[in-house]
């Protein structure tokens, strides 16, 4: 009879203590909140986003005012949409948000210490400062030129071969290998669109770090169900954690390997020598004498990255508005603003003109749909799918038409 009563009444109980101790969390707390929808118990204002956040942050917006408060699940936020806001909250008051939320699969895939998502502090600093003055700095940036130089000749050559064949071309997958080969070469010396074994293994495990880490993970947002692994992310993350280890292990003892053999041979780097980022942090990692002492897992979380985010195409906020793409003036910011701003912008920024205009200028382009056939008014289809970066639901397909010989 008592365990009965027991399984009758546990669930009503439990519904029970989560509602108080969510009504309790915030009253006890007497925050001065930004005007806030209605939330529910445990989700919060959960049950209204999308898939879609951008779209559902808008509405919310167009209804409460330009700066909200939103609690998903356990985790309370406020939404900025306009750019005194924006400015408000990322200039004056930078410090106090320049943390980054993190998730289990970001904390266990880059060691819990990777620049993107380190909190602001000396380390953090620390590797700011290789990545902007050793990596991206103009100097570096300026010995990579015949990289980027190579990579885009690769890329108009093929567009070339294309035209006079008149076959299509997935664009959007061209310009993401283009950028994998700039980005991965800068990085260690490895051409990510290579055919042998190491380079595939790479693409693959970049394209499944970066979609795990936009995925939506219950256990992140839901306190009761932080250690409970019901999406099976756990496993998921761990599987691309045992492999991604693997093979950062692999390039960084075959570096090794090559260093030593160098110092053996007295064939010590002279200034004039290109190195990659790899080698710039092995010798931070050498360094005893470093502001900060690194180690072998900080190496391998500061080469965790995203290639696309260096070169992500971004639309205007519409006519009459000054737009600045460095963050200065607020409404727009694809590289973010402040400390915590990508440092790639300067690589972007040689970069993206360079393709844009050799593709423009040496080619003209009819809109094709997957199946290769021609768009009415060479429309091109913007709708949008689920990802951190808004990314459009269907690839750009293309047949170019030469205007010119690019190359000779």
């Amino acid at each position: 009879m008592l365990l009965q009563t027991i399984i009758l009444y546990a669930p009503i109980f439990l519904l029970s203590t989560l509602i108080l101790k969510t009504l309790f969390s915030f009253c006890s707390k007497n925050y001065k909140l930004p005007p806030s929808p209605f939330a529910l118990p445990v989700v919060g204002h959960l049950h209204l986003l999308s898939p879609f956040m951008h779209h559902s942050f808008h509405m919310l917006s167009s209804r409460y005012g330009p700066l909200i408060h939103l609690r998903i699940g356990s985790v309370n936020c406020v939404v900025a949409s306009s750019p005194e806001i924006a400015k408000e909250l990322l200039k004056t008051n930078e410090l106090t948000f320049s943390a980054r939320k993190h998730t289990a699969a970001i904390d266990h895939l880059s060691y819990n210490s990777s620049f993107a998502f380190a909190p602001y502090g000396p380390y953090w600093k620390f590797i700011k400062k290789i990545s902007t003055v050793e990596l991206l700095g103009a100097r570096t940036l300026g010995q990579f030129l015949p990289i980027r130089s190579q990579e885009l000749q690769d890329f108009v050559k093929l567009l070339l071969e294309k035209s006079h064949a008149g076959e299509r071309v997935n664009v959007t997958e061209e310009l993401l290998k283009l950028t994998n080969n700039v980005i991965s070469q800068m990085m260690f010396s490895i051409k990510c669109s290579g055919t042998d074994g190491q380079a595939k293994e790479a693409r693959t495990l970049v394209r499944e770090v970066t979609e795990i880490f936009g995925e939506f993970n219950i256990s992140d947002i839901i306190w009761f169900f932080k250690n409970v692994d019901l999406q099976g992310f756990r496993r998921r993350f761990m599987d691309i954690h045992k492999r991604y280890d693997s093979l950062l292990e692999k390039i960084i003892s075959n570096r090794e390997m090559v260093r030593k053999e160098k110092k053996k041979n007295g064939n010590v780097d002279d200034d004039e020598e290109v190195r990659d980022f790899l080698d710039i942090l092995l010798d931070a990692l050498e360094n005893e004498k470093s502001e900060i002492q690194l180690t072998r897992d900080n190496i391998k979380a500061i080469i965790l990255f995203n290639p696309e985010r260096f070169l992500k195409p971004n639309e205007s906020d519409g006519p009459g508005i000054n737009i600045d793409v460095k963050g200065f003036n607020y409404q727009l910011l694809p590289f973010g603003t402040g400390r915590r701003g990508c440092p790639g912008i300067n690589l972007a920024m040689q970069e993206l003109p360079t393709t844009l205009a050799a593709m423009i200028q040496c080619f003209n382009w009819k809109v094709v749909n997957p199946e290769g056939v021609e768009m009415k008014g060479n429309d091109v289809d913007m709708s949008e799918r689920p990802g951190l970066t808004a990314p459009r639901a269907h690839d750009l397909v293309c047949v170019p038409v030469a205007r010119c010989s690019p190359v000779s």
